[in-house]
């Protein structure tokens, strides 16, 4: 993952079941309601420290600020944006994505004015969160987003490079790859041994649980610290023991510390700069809010997080500190850490102001070239593969490349230009881009099939393709329902008149639901033959009107096949067949009930190849100390999604108005005589029955309407904790690569609820779209 990027959050580590103390509600507004820090804030807090520290010393080291500018900004991001900000647990600091800005700013305005600038976004940020726009800031291109991201990483690698070498970056990215070669040819040793060892950790720490056996054991043991504190540390002491004489970490006295000062220069380039740091801290940080949420399984309100963000920057401009932003990394373990509640973000800004005063000693053994290896390795991770392989697929690699090499050749604020302008000429020619296919078939009609709007610009493309349809075929045209201007709409209907006039027939059909259809009318019948119709794949069969008359079900099931084969099948082929090749890969396995109505596909919005699904009565998970009640076809399924498929997550689905839980409260399950096939695969529920004793699952914003609601929810958190007893799915959660979520549906509603972990309680999912990545 992106040591310091919010798209793609990482999978954590997830205690099923477990009833942590609520956390404050973050859409309360700005007053404090604050519980009192318990012991998981505290060991979270101490495990973000050791994260800060290293961190924030490089991050100030690559911008050319003073090296105590990084411990403000992460002990003023921490306490500022930890008690005011409207996610609570992520955790906000220096920000790589503000390097090479920050950098530029001081070598144009100097560090005192750079102060000021980030005093002034941060108030524009304040003032752009009580304007309630945040969720505007996510509506910017993830293309966009992610190539400024890479970019910045490019640039500060190179640039840390020179340092790693023993050498002094340059004031550009292309004069630092001018000046590569030849500080590749005369490296400074001790300074190159130093790095070597840094980012080998760096690297390799992670890793040690991987190992097999007993080293595995350790490794997983050692892991806990921190990879960048045991980098940092080892060439320090590498550094130390052998006595090499490098450049170390120069902390000025804190009574000639700079504060801010007013910016001398053009008015408009001094607004430039500000409104530049303000956007780019602010997307950075709404991006990893929504990512902490997901991360987390809880809600934040971004307009809050955005005013936490300005006055966090609001405060450590005025105390000379760099600008901050909601991080990936501090926040990812934060919520690894097992962190609560807000208290966690803010007691590891206290670590860091006490370690500001108390351990400069300590701080000024450490080498430059460790925090250069450090922040080099942050920017090669900020190239995120995973962001390639997805705006590639959406077809915007093109946005994402010119925007990468916008930012490392013309800047930031340049590079973000070109880059949305890009997108928007991309938006724009796809806008022109109509796709009219004409198909004979074997009844001897035609289909044409439309792909894309149908505007004045494709209506030169549309009468070629009809005026290729024979005299008097019958003709099924079909709309994929986007837009349809009234030029195209009259081409189409001047085309039919005439078609039918000369003895043909003509049907017009959109892609959509019946009631929109071209014609105001309904389906254009011509002649006595029907015209055809589809039921879409989502359609209820039972009494749907194009099956009233048809009461065979196996005619209804190959009615839906054929539609399938007609209307689906060519839309989809190439991507089934990429997948028959290429074979399954897979991100989730989907847990639910056999109820046929729970269509998992409709209600995540998935495709072929997404979703690894197992089915069966009540969504259960029998555990291997269940007597007689065990079954091994969930266990081995399980099984082969964790550790053949490599799946990230298992998502247990359960669903309301469940019979299988009902028939638990019934006590189906321990009927007299010889049990049925279905009571005793309904004892597997029994730990769900217990657990509703104890202590029942609840909902974040609604009381349950009956038992049987009640003990489905319970029954999600149970089966949560039944699939740790599975091995293979133990160690992948216990090392941080697998998560595990509860979810349910209700039909009623059409509404679903994800378990929050942090507070025991399902909430619903919200129906505005969110950018993570992501994520």
């Amino acid at each position: 993952m992106t040591l310091d990027t919010p798209p793609s959050p990482p999978p954590t580590d997830v205690t099923p079941g477990s009833h942590a103390p609520p956390a404050p509600d973050p859409r309360s507004g700005p007053r404090l309601r604050l519980r009192l820090p318990c012991a998981a804030d505290l060991t979270a807090s101490i495990a973000v420290f050791l994260v800060a520290v290293p961190f924030s010393l490089g991050i100030a080291l690559a911008t050319g600020a003073p090296l105590t500018a990084g411990l403000v900004a992460a002990a003023a991001g921490g306490i500022t944006a930890g008690l005011l900000g409207g996610t609570p647990l992520q955790v906000s600091g220096p920000s790589a994505a503000l390097t090479v800005i920050t950098a530029g700013l001081i070598a144009q305005y100097g560090w005192q004015a750079t102060c000021a600038i980030t005093v002034a976004a941060g108030l524009l940020q304040l003032l752009l969160g009580s304007m309630r726009v945040a969720r505007a800031a996510l509506a910017v291109s993830p293309a966009v987003v992610h190539g400024m991201l890479a970019g910045v990483g490019i640039t500060i690698a190179i640039a840390q490079l020179h340092v790693v070498l023993g050498g002094t970056p340059q004031s550009s990215a292309l004069a630092n790859l001018t000046a590569l070669p030849a500080q590749l040819s005369g490296p400074h040793l001790p300074a190159l041994a130093v790095g070597l060892v840094a980012i080998a950790l760096l690297y390799g720490w992670p890793r040690l649980s991987r190992l097999p056996g007993r080293a595995g054991l350790l490794g997983s043991r050692l892991v806990r610290v921190p990879a960048a504190l045991t980098a940092v540390a080892a060439g320090t002491g590498l550094a130390i023991a052998f006595d090499f004489q490098l450049a170390r970490v120069e902390l000025p006295s804190w009574s000639e510390h700079s504060l801010a000062a007013l910016p001398n220069g053009s008015p408009l380039a001094v607004l430039g700069a500000i409104v530049t740091v303000t956007v780019v801290a602010a997307v950075e940080s709404l991006l990893c809010a929504v990512a902490v949420d997901r991360l987390s399984g809880s809600t934040g309100d971004l307009d809050r997080e955005l005013r936490g963000q300005g006055l966090a920057n609001l405060v450590t401009g005025l105390l000379g500190g760099l600008p901050v932003a909601g991080g990936a990394v501090r926040s990812s373990a934060n919520v690894q850490a097992g962190a609560r509640t807000r208290w966690s973000a803010v007691l590891h800004g206290v670590w860091v102001l006490l370690a500001a005063v108390a351990l400069t000693g300590g701080l000024r053994r450490i080498p430059l070239a460790a925090l250069a290896a450090l922040v080099m390795v942050v920017g090669v991770q900020m190239v995120s593969f995973a962001h390639i392989r997805k705006v590639h697929r959406h077809r915007e690699f093109a946005v994402y490349l010119t925007t990468v090499l916008g930012v490392v050749l013309l800047g930031v604020p340049l590079g973000v230009v070109t880059g949305g302008a890009t997108a928007l000429l991309l938006a724009l020619y796809r806008l022109t881009r109509t796709h009219v296919d004409v198909a004979p078939r074997p009844d001897g009609s035609y289909g044409v099939q439309t792909h894309g709007p149908l505007t004045f610009i494709a209506v030169p493309r549309l009468a070629r393709a009809l005026g290729s349809i024979p005299v008097g075929a019958q003709v099924t045209v079909c709309h994929d329902g986007s837009f349809l201007d009234h030029a195209a709409y009259e081409a189409l209907h001047s085309w039919r008149i005439g078609h039918i006039a000369r003895g043909g027939q003509v049907a017009l059909l959109t892609d959509r639901q019946d009631d929109e259809v071209l014609d105001p009318d309904g389906t254009v019948r011509s002649g006595s033959s029907p015209s055809p119709h589809r039921c879409r794949a989502w359609t209820p069969w039972v009494g749907h009107h194009c099956i009233e008359q048809q009461d065979d079900p196996h005619g209804r099931l190959l009615d839906g096949v054929r539609g399938f084969q007609v209307h689906t099948a060519p839309l989809i082929r190439p991507e089934l067949a990429r997948l028959a090749r290429e074979g399954q890969t897979p991100s989730q396995l989907f847990l639910t009930c056999a109820d046929s109505r729970m269509v998992t596909s409709m209600i995540t919005s998935s495709g072929p190849g997404d979703l690894f699904t197992v089915r069966n009565v009540g969504n259960l998970v029998p555990a291997p100390h269940e007597p007689g009640a065990a079954d091994d076809s969930v266990a081995a399924a399980v099984q082969y999604a964790v550790e053949v498929l490599e799946v990230r997550s298992i998502t247990v689905c359960g669903h309301s108005g469940c019979g299988a839980m009902s028939a638990l409260l019934n006590g189906l399950h321990e009927q007299p005589g010889r049990p049925t096939p279905l009571a005793r695969w309904l004892r597997n529920g029994r730990g769900s029955l217990a657990r509703l004793a104890r202590v029942p699952a609840e909902f974040a914003d609604r009381e349950a309407v009956d038992r049987v609601e009640e003990l489905s929810i319970t029954n999600v958190v149970q089966q949560l904790d039944q699939l740790m007893a599975n091995p293979a799915v133990e160690s992948r959660v216990l090392d941080g690569s697998l998560r595990l979520v509860g979810m349910y549906f209700d039909f009623a509603t059409a509404q679903a609820y994800v378990l929050d972990r942090t507070t025991g309680r399902f909430a619903a999912v919200c129906a505005t779209r969110e950018i993570a990545s992501a994520a």
